[in-house]
């Protein structure tokens, strides 16, 4: 019976990715896109996505909670207090372009970090700026480059790089260019590279 119970939670789980995954793809291109559009992206039937989210609004709240999941793992999976602050200023890139389908819902939809769970600035945020002050306090991250321009510059990066991963650029280049990119920017000129 326990063997049942397992497997029945797997395929339940597997189940609600898909169903997320497709609505973040779904509404990444139509935000506007109803149940059914994403039940049928997810090869679903519609009751299905019913049973695991009645409303849409408890959709789009899973999917607002899946990307503060995302963030958060990335954060952690770039190890930001190993090495010299720019480079784990890149592994912390190299981490959260791997969930470029959940950023650019967030861009496309702006009202998903608008919920209560994204109103206090997360813990995440605060750890990337002290990663940042790290940086200039070790003379690895350009002092001219403030925290909050880096913070935007770190976003604006990553969004041409999926940008172009959407339009048939190989992944692998177009995360090359980003992490090219922000080192030419970041990088503090006595840094040896």
């Amino acid at each position: 019976m326990s063997e049942d119970v397992v497997t029945e939670t797997g395929v339940r789980a597997r189940t609600r990715r898909a169903i997320l995954d497709a609505a973040i793809e779904t509404l990444t291109k139509q935000p506007g896109a109803s149940l059914a559009d994403i039940a049928a992206a997810a090869n679903v039937g519609r009751t299905t996505v019913h049973r695991y989210f009645p409303e849409r609004s408890d959709l789009i709240d899973a999917i607002s909670l899946d990307a503060l999941d995302k963030i958060s793992q990335g954060t952690e999976k770039a190890r930001l207090q190993d090495g010299p602050a720019h480079t784990a200023l890149a592994r912390l890139c190299q981490e959260y372009f791997e969930f470029g389908d959940v950023f650019q819902l967030l861009f496309t939809m702006p009202d998903l970090v608008t919920r209560p769970e994204w109103q206090e600035e997360s813990d995440d945020d605060r750890v990337l700026l002290r990663l940042i002050e790290r940086g200039h306090a070790e003379g690895t991250i350009d002092p001219a480059m403030t925290k909050e321009w880096l913070l935007q510059l770190l976003w604006s990066l990553l969004y041409t790089a999926w940008e172009l991963v959407r339009e048939k650029t190989p992944k692998h280049e177009a995360l090359t260019l980003c992490l090219r990119s922000l080192e030419k920017v970041v990088v503090a000129d006595r840094v040896p590279k």
